[in-house]
């Protein structure tokens, strides 16, 4: 990724995304996807297929009489009618797999923190804690990812909680059964059989575990079949075209600040959050370990936007101070690296009335506060506040940007306009009324200034910039 610098997005055709190094997509800004539903039902045809080979010893027999042996007693096996399959893992493949062996006659428990049992009771699944499901379980199948949560969940400590000579069946991440204790419960009984896809290192290495004679696997194939590479390579190749023509961001892993962003209705709000961040940027001065962003959203249709507006804020806060590219997929990881604090709270009342919809912003920088505040009109960013003077009528952000602050009775529109040479010509103005501390007075211009020194003479504050 480092040398991938037109890198946008990674693509992973299947679910599990343990090989893919997120993380540091995020910090790179790059778009992690993968297709969730592509391969659900060939890995579950997979683990049917796996449950039924080793309770009847099918690749033992089959290799068997291919080396000239007649073993009928040998490999005598069981049957699945009257057994119960625990499943860890209600999602879409756990389901399948329930459907498919209850038509075997087998009875199905389950447990997944994320699905309720009402939704597992309607695939006539009864949901129960892994503490109630270790010991009423005939066969356990995982359908989980590989997360610090799952690694090892069937290991050294939950093999002892189970039935005497459970079976245990792995098609979806390999470290989610501890293949160490797997080992030991198969030498000692514990565990009577297991059915593995998918190994702590690929190809394994746990060449013990793999000859045993309690042991079927296979080399990861749980999605391979011609009509799963083919749905997932569809999927990602839509998913590929949708994100990028703006539309959807389905099957990110990594961006959920961005897929809400995609939304019509919420785009200009994203784009006022990038250019409060980068005025912001041009009031306070480079940011440090010690800023302090308050992300203030108001207004009922803004209740939810706190996660993409605060990641937009910062992308515009820190748009001019790293090397990277900033987007809202490493806004927060830059941020947390940096040392940046953002906070985001919602009221359901705007502070001012020319908008019910808008987005203030507080940034503090080494003790100096500064607060803004912006709305939407006609789908084009606006400022309406800075430091509490209001801009009644709103400035439209936009292009090249003119900042400054006169002191109390001072006019210094004349004067700056003197200054501005005719390629410099004021596309727009606004300016708040005058107070006691002064006023704040906005400029879109047509090209920028070579520099503002030439106007502090005329102003108390000024500083420029240039806004998508």
């Amino acid at each position: 990724m480092d040398v991938a610098k037109n890198l946008k997005i990674i693509g992973r055709a299947g679910t599990g995304v343990d090989n893919i190094d997120v993380s540091a997509a995020s910090r790179h800004g790059i778009i992690v996807m993968n297709t969730p539903a592509g391969n659900t039902l060939s890995a579950a045809e997979h683990t049917c297929a796996m449950i039924c080979a080793m309770s009847r010893h099918l690749p033992q027999g089959h290799m068997s009489l291919k080396q000239g042996r007649w073993d009928r007693k040998l490999y005598m096996g069981n049957e699945l009618n009257g057994k119960t399959l625990g499943i860890i893992g209600l999602g879409k493949i756990g389901k399948e797999v329930a459907t498919r062996m209850q038509s075997f006659g087998m009875t199905t428990i389950g447990y997944d923190p994320l699905v309720p049992a009402s939704e597992a009771a309607e695939f006539n699944t009864e949901w129960m804690e892994l503490e109630q499901l270790w010991p009423k379980a005939d066969y356990v199948t995982v359908h989980v990812p590989l997360i610090p949560q799952t690694r090892g969940l069937l290991g050294e400590k939950t093999f002892p909680l189970c039935k005497s000579g459970v079976r245990v069946i792995n098609v979806a991440r390999g470290g989610v059964i501890d293949e160490a204790a797997l080992l030991k419960a198969l030498e000692s009984g514990q565990c009577g059989g297991a059915a593995l896809d998918v190994f702590e290192q690929e190809p394994p290495t746990n060449t013990a575990l793999i000859q045993h004679n309690k042991v079927v696997c296979t080399p990861h194939l749980g999605a391979s079949t011609e009509e799963a590479q083919l749905r997932v390579a569809m999927e990602i190749a839509e998913q590929f075209v949708d994100a990028v023509n703006g539309k959807s961001l389905f099957g990110a892993v990594n961006a959920n600040a961005l897929s809400n962003a995609l939304k019509p209705e919420t785009k200009p709000f994203v784009a006022l959050g990038k250019c409060l961040g980068a005025v912001a940027t041009a009031l306070c001065g480079q940011v440090t370990n010690q800023t302090q962003v308050q992300v203030i959203t108001y207004g009922d249709s803004l209740k939810q936007a706190g996660s993409y507006l605060g990641a937009a804020v910062t992308v515009g806060l820190l748009r001019s101070s790293t090397s990277n590219g900033m987007n809202l997929v490493n806004a927060g990881v830059v941020a947390k690296e940096i040392g940046i604090q953002i906070a985001t709270s919602h009221q359901d009342c705007a502070p001012v009335p020319q908008t019910s919809a808008c987005v203030s912003v507080v940034v503090t920088v080494n003790g100096v506060s500064h607060k803004l505040s912006g709305s939407v009109m006609s789908d084009s960013p606006v400022l309406l506040e800075i430091d509490d003077a209001i801009f009644v009528s709103g400035v439209m952000l936009q292009g090249n940007m003119l900042l400054y602050r006169t002191q109390a009775g001072v006019t210094a529109f004349p004067a700056i306009a003197s200054v501005l040479s005719s390629s410099n010509q004021i596309l727009s103005y606004g300016t708040t009324p005058p107070s006691n501390n002064g006023s704040w007075s906005a400029m879109q211009l047509a090209s920028p200034l070579p520099s503002v020194d030439s106007l502090k003479q005329h102003v108390t504050f000024a500083v420029q910039l240039s806004l998508a």
